[in-house]
């Protein structure tokens, strides 16, 4: 039997450092929120090789006291948190104090900062936990950060880095997640002497989100603001036609921080039920304000995972938000017919504008203040004679005799002789000339949709065409074709239908013979017993049949042929998902969904007057975008885009 004895301190931190630090973008992550909780505003991020071998971090922050540099790299060492009452309301990134000393434990580690009321800056120099050097040195505000040769010291763990491709991806990963959780800082990332992230740090969310996924995302957000007791959420989320088939593009962030929640994520998606597709996600850019107290972010070393004190709330409110901004929005996809030329080179490339580094802004800004101190007075008094007003010039539109006069006597006002006060009368006349003429105007913005298709009033001014392929149904409304798929149409119509009786309470129940013998297990018996009353309000007759069998001897009525056993245990497995969704509302629309089997299908006649009844009754909808299963029910196209497509404008 082998001893027991208490491994040397070497040991300790390495595996301590295992927990926090597992490839380079751990590193770049921690330093960064050490950063942003220094209260910087420009945080500049360099690597080499993918980070394995070198990686720089500078911020304009406060910087660390020279005396507190070699406390800093201790474990547990930390200016966050001081008691353990802290932990019920944390208010920065970072608060466990273990961050520099993993980070010191398996790299080599080079620190210079300052902070502001000191002459000198300090280096200090710690490899593998043991303290190199410290001394003094001339530097700029702030704390620069050089990690050298990750795991130099544990090679069992170095050879488990991908490639320093792989590596570097997941640092510009990190990095644009760091640019959306705070538009407010100038990020700056840089790999192998190439400038991959540069935001502007102007605290407009919108202009980094267009600055990372382009200008198609950008053009396609939905603004979301929501607020209730302690918690609201501001951001924008990205409109169905806006999806992807994994969740990397659902961004969320509690309190400054990117976190991975599934209570949220469900949220989000079940939101976005009947407006995107299966197995698509969306994109979303939100911003949670929470209270400290309604949280627990004191789960991970990587303080990416936390819980909620009430998730039923938090689904809820988060759910609603998503679902009342889709369905504020027009959300009918207009299809462009794009030209086929090819447009090569009529794109030019704009050259990029040398932004000068965090440390550099503040000594250009005192030279500009010196240099503006040399201007003389002389210089300041010379000033240029405002224009006559033109507006006598132009009104007559060149057609009358005084604009074909000689230029001599157009110009003969400027060409007279000054007198005194002559300047300030011309000046004070242009000026109430320009306030009438011009008035100010307060910026709108822009209605995109003036004339709706879904308005009551518009809703008889449509024209039916005609049935194309035997499954469209072709609409014109205000120099607009509209294509409208009739499966998907009347899908979602029966949807409505079905959901408004079932809110209603207006069903009723169909006998079953002979009845439907099931055998649940344990947690099955208990959802039975826990929801039963759910059941029998939407028309279900259970009753135990001996040991764990149940016979079902009647079902909701008007579920057109669908296969009841299948349709009972799928209920029962949704219940089993405790996301903290109001259970009621997951067996109705689990009911409803079922409408697609019982609309009519695509390459199936129906006559004008059926086709008019349907299409009133879908345009009657509030949401009649999307079938339940997300796909959409009406494309439009422009007759601009028709008449270049046939040459008729050039």
């Amino acid at each position: 039997m082998k001893n027991i004895a208490v491994l040397d301190q070497s040991t300790i931190d390495k595996i301590a450092a295992g927990e926090v630090i597992e490839r380079p973008s751990s590193i770049v992550k921690e330093l960064v929120e050490n950063a942003i909780d220094a209260g910087a505003n420009a945080i500049t991020v360099e690597i080499k090789e993918g980070g394995i071998s070198f990686i720089r971090i500078t911020d304009n922050g406060e910087g660390i006291a020279a005396s507190q540099v070699p406390l800093a790299f201790l474990r547990h060492a930390t200016s966050k948190i001081s008691k353990v009452e802290d932990l019920l309301n944390v208010a920065s990134l970072g608060f466990r104090g273990e961050a520099l000393s993993s980070i010191a434990a398996v790299c080599q580690v080079e620190l210079i900062t300052k902070t502001a009321g000191s002459l000198t800056g300090v280096r200090y120099v710690i490899e593998g936990s043991v303290e190199k050097s410290i001394e003094e040195i001339g530097a700029p505000e702030g704390t620069t950060f050089l990690v050298r040769n990750i795991f130099y010291n544990t090679p069992a763990r170095k050879k488990f880095l991908k490639t320093a491709v792989t590596e570097a991806g997941y640092i510009h990963d990190l990095m644009e997640r760091m640019a959306l959780s705070h538009p407010e800082i100038a990020f700056k990332f840089i790999n192998n002497n190439q400038t991959k992230l540069h935001t502007s740090g102007n605290a407009n969310l919108k202009d980094v989100i267009y600055g990372i996924y382009g200008r198609d995302i950008a053009a396609n957000l939905v603004e979301l603001h929501t607020a209730s007791d302690h918690i609201s959420i501001n951001g924008f989320i990205g409109k169905p036609m806006v999806s992807r088939g994994n969740r990397n593009y659902e961004n969320y962030f509690i309190n400054g921080r990117y976190i991975k929640s599934g209570i949220l994520a469900k949220a989000i998606e079940d939101g976005y039920k009947t407006f995107l597709m299966q197995h698509k996600y969306p994109f979303t850019a939100l911003h949670f304000t929470i209270d400290g107290e309604l949280l627990d972010i004191n789960v991970h070393p990587t303080k990416m995972e936390l819980r909620f004190a009430d998730n039923p709330h938090m689904y809820q409110l988060v759910y609603d938000a998503v679902r009342q901004a889709l369905s504020r929005r027009e959300m009918i996809p207009v299809v462009s017919v794009k030209e086929d030329e090819k447009r090569e080179g009529l794109k030019k490339k704009i050259p990029s504008e040398s932004v000068p580094e965090p440390f550099e802004k503040k000594r250009m800004e005192q030279f500009r203040e010196e240099r503006a101190s040399y201007r003389t007075d002389w210089s300041q008094k010379q000033t240029v004679p405002p224009p006559k007003p033109v507006e006598e010039f132009v009104k007559h539109g060149g057609n009358s005799t005084e604009t074909k006069a000689a230029p001599e006597q157009m110009l003969k006002p400027y060409l007279t002789e000054k007198k005194p006060g002559t300047l300030a009368k011309v000046s004070a006349e242009a000026q109430e000339v320009k306030k009438q003429t011009v008035p100010e105007e307060k910026p709108q913005q822009m209605q995109l949709f003036e004339e709706k298709l879904l308005s009551k009033e518009h809703i008889r001014e449509h024209r039916l065409i005609g049935q194309l392929f035997d499954t469209y149904w072709l609409v014109e409304f205000h120099e607009k074709l509209y294509i409208i798929d009739q499966h998907a149409a009347h899908e979602k119509v029966l949807y409505e239908r079905m959901m408004r009786n079932l809110e209603n309470k207006e069903f009723t129940s169909q006998q079953l013979s002979p009845p439907l013998v099931l055998t649940l297990n344990l947690q099955e018996e208990a959802l039975l017993s826990q929801y039963a009353g759910h059941f029998q309000r939407l028309g279900f007759e259970i009753e135990p049949f001996g040991g764990r069998e149940y016979a079902v001897s009647a079902v909701p009525a008007n579920l057109y042929g669908i296969t009841q056993k299948e349709l009972f245990l799928e209920m029962l497995d949704g219940l089993a998902d405790q996301t903290g969704r109001i259970q009621t509302e997951m067996i109705y629309e689990k009911i409803a969904s079922m409408s697609c089997k019982a609309a009519v299908k695509g390459n199936q006649r129906m006559s004008a007057r059926e086709a008019e009844a349907l299409l009133d009754e879908l345009l009657a909808l509030e949401n009649p975008y999307n079938c339940p299963h997300g796909r959409p029910t009406i494309i439009s196209m422009t007759k601009y885009e028709l008449e270049k497509k046939f040459k008729r404008i050039v």
